[in-house]
C-alpha cells in the first residue's frame, strides 16, 4: 500500500469516527490553524523567501492576513451555518418540517498551488473543516521550501489522522488521484485540471477547479489615468505577475496608448526603483522553466518597458509591450509573469467583442468614472468575477465567492460560499401520520375532483414569513379543509 493510500485510508477511517462533525471539534481545529499561522510567521515568510523572494512584509500583506480573516469569520459563523435552514413552505407542507441541512461530504483532497502557496492550499483548507470533513492536504512541489514548512508544522497544530500533509511531485499527485475522494479541490492550470476531472470522473466525485486565464483590463477614456495606471502597475506586477487574476493585457483607446505606457512605467519606478532588481518588494519567477517560457513569449512583441532579465536569478523586471496584435505570441495563452500587453481598440463595445471571442477569463477589469459604460460591459461580457477601478480586490472580500466560469473554472469559495460548497445542502421533509384524508388526493382511483384538490395545493403558494401572525390561523384553516375533504370522501365511499 503506497503512502498516499494510506494517509487517505487513515483520514476515511478518522472521517468515520465522526469526531470531525461535531461543531466544537471543528472550531478547536480552526482555532489551532489560527495559532499555527501566528505562531509560524517565520517559518512561513523564510519559506516564501527561498521560493519566490517574497519580502518579510510581503507575505502577511498577500498570504497570511487573508487566512486569518478567513478562519476568524468561519468560527464567529460556524454556528449559524452549520445550523438547519427553514426554506419557503406551499399548502402541501404548511404543517411539516421543510428544511436544508448541511452536512459533511467526507474526505476531500485539497490540491494547492505554488503562486500563493498559503492561502491557496490553507484557503480551502478553511471551508474543508469548517464543513465537517477530513481533508488531504497536496501542497505544490513547485514551491518546494513552503511545502516542507506545511508537511513539518501542521500536523503539530492539526488532527494529523483527519487532515494529513502528502507531499511530492506528479507521481505523488497521480497516486492520490487514483483513490476515491468526496470532493476535489484543485488551483492550478487548465491543462492540469483536465487531468483532475478525468481521474475525479472515475469515481463520480465533483471537484473545485481553480484556474485561471487571460484577465483582460479596460481602461476607457472617461477615467483618473493615473489612479488606474498605478492601481494596474500594483495588480499585474505584485509577485511577479505570478497571480492568477493578474490582469493579463490592457485594452485601450490608440490614442491613450502612449500615456498608459508612461503613467505605468512611472509607477514601476515608484514602486520597485530604478533597479528592481534590487528591490526586496519585487520577487523572481518561480523556476527556470518557467522563466524560459515567459522569455519566448516576448517573441515578436516591442517592448516599451522594462525587458530586463537574468536567467541565473529567474528575474524578469517588469515589462510593457506597445501595440501588441491579437495573434501576437504574449496573446496564445495567460503569461502568468510580469509582461503587460497593451492592446488598443476603438471603445467599449470593440473591447466586448474582443473579450467575448476568447475564452471566459477569472476576472475583468473596467477602469471608467461612467457607471453606465461599467454595467454595460458587466452586462455584455462573462466571468469569474469582476471588479471596476481597482485590481485583485475582489479575493479579499469574505462576503463575495470566488471562483471561475468556463476554461477558468468552475465551483467557488470564501466565507460561507466555501463552507457551502464544501457541503452537501441535503433537503429534509418530516411529516407526521396524521390528516391522512388530504393525501386522498394522491391515491388511486384519480378523478378531476381529486385532480382539482391537488391542483389547489399543489400550485397555491403563500409567502407565509410575510403573514407573522396569522400563519397558526392558515395552518387550522388547512386542518378544517383537510377534514372537510376526508369527510366528503368517505361519504362517497358510503354511496
Amino acid at each position: 500500500m503506497s503512502r498516499e493510500q494510506k494517509a487517505v485510508e487513515r483520514a476515511r477511517k478518522a472521517f468515520l469516527t465522526g469526531r470531525s462533525k461535531a461543531l466544537e471539534y471543528r472550531i478547536t481545529q480552526l482555532k489551532n490553524l489560527l495559532r499555527f499561522v501566528k505562531e509560524r510567521q517565520k517559518e512561513i515568510a523564510e519559506g516564501l523567501k527561498k521560493d519566490l523572494k517574497r519580502s518579510e512584509f510581503g507575505t502577511p500583506l498577500y498570504e497570511t492576513l487573508g487566512l486569518e480573516s478567513e478562519i476568524n469569520l468561519a468560527v464567529r459563523n460556524l454556528k449559524e451555518w452549520a445550523a438547519p435552514r427553514p426554506v419557503s413552505k406551499s399548502m402541501m407542507t404548511i404543517s411539516d418540517q421543510v428544511y436544508i441541512q448541511p452536512e459533511p461530504l467526507g474526505v476531500v483532497l485539497v490540491i494547492g498551488a505554488w503562486n500563493y502557496p498559503w492561502a491557496v492550499t490553507i484557503g480551502p483548507l478553511v471551508g474543508a473543516i469548517a464543513a465537517g470533513n477530513a481533508a488531504v492536504i497536496k501542497p505544490s512541489e513547485v514551491s518546494s521550501h513552503t511545502s516542507k514548512v506545511m508537511e513539518d508544522l501542521l500536523p503539530l497544530y492539526l488532527d494529523k489522522e483527519l487532515y494529513p500533509v502528502v507531499t511530492g511531485g506528479v507521481t505523488e499527485t497521480q497516486e492520490l488521484l487514483k483513490q476515491r475522494f468526496d470532493h476535489i479541490f484543485y488551483t492550478g492550470n487548465g491543462t492540469v485540471g483536465k487531468i483532475i476531472m478525468e481521474a475525479a470522473a472515475k469515481h463520480l466525485t465533483p471537484t473545485t477547479l481553480e484556474l485561471g486565464g487571460k484577465s483582460p483590463c479596460y481602461i476607457d477614456k472617461n477615467c483618473d489615468l493615473a489612479v488606474a495606471c498605478r492601481r494596474i502597475a500594483w495588480g499585474k506586477y505584485s509577485n511577479c505577475g505570478q497571480t492568477c487574476i493578474a490582469p493579463d493585457y490592457i485594452l485601450c483607446d490608440p490614442s491613450m496608448q502612449d500615456r498608459v505606457i508612461e503613467e505605468i512605467k512611472k509607477n514601476i519606478k515608484d514602486f520597485y526603483t530604478e533597479d528592481p532588481k534590487k528591490c526586496m518588494d519585487y520577487g523572481r519567477i518561480i523556476n527556470q522553466r518557467h522563466f524560459k517560457r515567459l522569455m519566448a513569449l516576448l517573441e515578436g512583441s516591442t517592448i516599451a518597458v522594462g525587458g530586463e532579465n537574468d536567467e541565473s536569478e529567474c528575474y524578469i523586471a517588469p515589462t510593457v509591450l506597445r501595440d501588441v496584435k491579437p495573434d501576437a505570441k504574449v496573446m496564445q495563452e495567460e503569461i502568468f509573469g510580469p509582461l503587460l500587453p497593451v492592446l488598443t481598440v476603438s471603445g467599449a463595445d470593440e473591447a466586448i467583442k474582443f473579450i467575448n471571442q476568447r475564452e471566459k477569463p477569472l476576472a475583468l477589469y473596467i477602469f471608467s468614472s461612467d457607471s453606465k459604460l461599467i454595467k454595460h460591459m458587466i452586462a455584455e461580457t462573462s466571468s469569474g468575477g469582476v471588479l471596476a477601478n481597482d485590481c485583485l480586490m475582489h479575493f479579499s472580500v469574505s462576503s463575495l465567492p470566488f471562483g471561475g466560469v468556463g476554461n477558468s473554472g468552475m465551483g467557488r469559495y470564501h466565507g460561507k460560499y466555501g463552507f457551502d460548497h464544501l457541503s452537501h445542502l441535503r433537503g429534509c421533509l418530516i411529516k407526521q401520520l396524521k390528516m391522512e384524508g388530504v393525501n386522498n388526493m394522491r391515491y388511486p382511483p384519480h378523478t378531476a375532483d381529486k385532480l382539482g384538490w391537488a391542483r389547489f395545493f399543489i400550485l397555491k403558494h403563500v409567502d407565509f414569513g410575510s403573514l407573522g401572525r396569522m400563519a397558526l390561523l392558515l395552518g387550522l384553516l388547512v386542518v378544517l379543509v383537510a377534514v372537510i375533504v376526508q369527510r366528503n370522501y368517505t361519504d362517497l365511499e358510503c354511496e
